[in-house]
């Protein structure tokens, strides 16, 4: 009979198996990856917090995707930039269940987030003249809380359900931590939990796949209608709905990748693991440039900064 550990346990990350030498070199890859997402989140997010003009909706739930992105990298790039750089894979309780919780919230804020995004894009689009007067600001900060609230409340009933559940190992196969690896270090089985969380990603999945598929399909056929009498009002319309239609499908691909990976027993586990993280360091690093170059506004606005930046600099 195997003995439950207890507290406090510390938990050790099998991590990525990192040939001799070549530390250094994914620690710098790492980082640069990770100031990438700094920079670019953290440009899209000052730039819509100082110019006025971009304080309406769209612009408004971006930065709480942005928030998002940065939650995300937050969560999983440091701690794997120490286990490049010092080969450290030890984590203790609290600061796992931390990380676990931050990563999967992140998954789901991402969902509800753009869940939210469609519905706005539809009365954009359906209802023109009557958005401003659906879409209030009381409006869009219930719907963005609500966003956060659903993933958080989610995440924390998940989690709640094994806060007691008792421990017999303390090797992490992964490269994070996550509901489902801590789960595997139970002493007994966790069905509860299982068929929770399963039941939770399907509902969620399919909920908001099917908000974004029935909001296009009207915003599709509204454009084509209103297109016939006007090419510009059908032009602005996909101009505006493309960087969020991007940004979702961007994140099924990389949840498709995944899924996938995991189902060829031949594939080495350095590579399950590399595409394990590709939720988070792909998306989290592309979304903000995707807005920051579809959209024309938000172009317009981040050069105009960095070119205010560039004259003070030369003054």
């Amino acid at each position: 009979m195997v003995t439950p550990l207890k507290q406090p346990i510390v938990f050790e990350l099998e991590g990525f198996y990192v040939p001799r030498g070549y530390g250094a070199f994914l620690f710098f890859l790492a980082l640069f990856h990770y100031m990438v997402v700094l920079l670019a989140n953290g440009v899209v997010l000052c730039v819509i917090v100082m110019d006025k003009s971009l304080h309406r909706p769209m612009f408004v739930m971006v930065c709480n995707l942005v928030v998002c992105n940065l939650l995300g990298a937050t969560a999983v790039l440091p701690r794997l930039m120490m286990h490049f750089l010092t080969g450290q894979k030890k984590i203790a309780y609290i600061p796992a269940i931390a990380q676990a919780f931050s990563v999967h919230t992140y998954g789901f804020a991402v969902q509800t987030i753009l869940g939210v995004m469609a519905y706005d894009r539809y009365i954009a689009v359906c209802e023109p003249l009557r958005y401003n007067a659906i879409m209030t600001s009381a409006r869009l900060y219930c719907c963005c809380a609500l966003a956060w609230f659903v993933a958080v409340l989610c995440i924390a009933v998940l989690f709640a359900f094994h806060m007691n559940t008792p421990l017999c190992g303390n090797t992490i196969k992964h490269v994070y931590c996550s509901n489902r690896s801590i789960l595997r270090l139970a002493c007994s089985p966790t069905p509860i939990n299982n068929i929770y969380g399963l039941s939770m990603t399907w509902f969620l999945n399919a909920s908001i796949f099917l908000i974004i598929a029935f909001s296009y399909i009207r915003i599709l056929h509204a454009s084509v209608k209103q297109g016939r009498a006007d090419n510009a009002v059908r032009s602005k319309a996909f101009q505006t709905c493309t960087p969020h239609l991007v940004v979702y499908v961007l994140y099924g691909i990389a949840s498709v990748v995944i899924i996938v990976s995991h189902r060829f027993p031949s594939l080495s586990q350095n590579i399950k693991k590399f595409f394990s993280i590709l939720l988070i360091i792909i998306p989290t690093a592309i979304n903000p440039i995707i807005y920051g170059l579809v959209s024309k506004e938000l172009r317009a606005s981040i050069i105009k900064h960095f070119t205010k930046l560039q004259v003070r600099h030369k003054k």
